[in-house]
C-alpha cells in the first residue's frame, strides 16, 4: 500500500484515497473530501487490473433432474371437445357432455393409478354446463381436494384438483 492507492474499508461501505501513511496508520480521503484514520489491517486496496484481466469462464448449468413423485406441476386435461375428438360437429350436446364426463373420469382414475398429486381440469368460461358436470362429478369422488365455492369458482374457468 502506498500513497494514492485507491483503498476499500473493510466491514464498512467506504472508499476512499491514500493520503499518508505512518506506521500502521493510513489516512484517506473520500470522495466527499472527508478524511478519515484507520489501521493497514482495515483496508484492502482497489485494483481494476484485478478483475478486467481475469477471464469470465460460463459455465454450463446442468438442469436438476425431479423425480415424477415430487414433480410439482399438475397434470392438465383440457375438457374443450374439439381437443377430445377429431369431428367435434358430428356429435350433439348430450353426446359432447358425455365424452367430456368419460374423459374426465378417465383422466381421474389415471392420476389415482399412477399416483399423480395434482390435476388441473380445464373446463372453460361458459354457459356453465360442462363446469357444473365437473363439480358434480367431483364431488361423487373421495379422497380429493379441490375449490368448490371459490372466489374464482365462476370465472376461472378451471379447477385445481389435489389427491389425498
Amino acid at each position: 500500500m502506498k500513497i494514492g492507492d485507491l483503498v476499500s474499508v473493510i466491514d464498512e461501505n467506504l472508499r476512499g484515497k491514500v493520503l499518508k501513511i505512518i506506521a500502521n496508520q493510513v489516512k484517506i480521503e473520500d470522495e466527499h473530501g472527508f478524511t478519515y484514520n484507520f489501521s493497514k489491517d482495515k483496508l484492502t486496496i482497489i485494483d481494476s487490473d484485478l478483475y478486467e484481466n481475469s477471464p469470465i469462464i460460463k459455465k454450463k448449468e446442468t438442469p436438476k433432474i425431479t423425480s415424477k413423485k415430487h414433480n410439482k406441476t399438475p397434470l392438465k386435461l383440457d375438457l374443450h371437445f374439439n381437443f377430445l375428438v377429431k369431428n367435434p360437429s358430428d356429435y350433439d350436446a348430450f353426446e359432447r357432455l358425455m365424452i367430456q364426463k368419460e374423459k374426465l373420469l378417465e383422466t381421474i382414475d389415471f392420476c389415482r393409478k399412477n399416483k399423480i398429486k395434482t390435476l388441473q381440469i380445464i373446463h372453460g368460461i361458459g354457459d356453465g354446463v360442462l363446469q357444473k358436470m365437473v363439480y358434480d362429478v367431483l364431488e361423487g369422488l373421495t379422497n380429493i381436494e379441490y375449490d368448490s365455492d371459490g372466489f374464482f369458482y365462476h370465472q376461472s374457468g378451471n379447477v385445481e384438483v389435489k389427491f389425498l
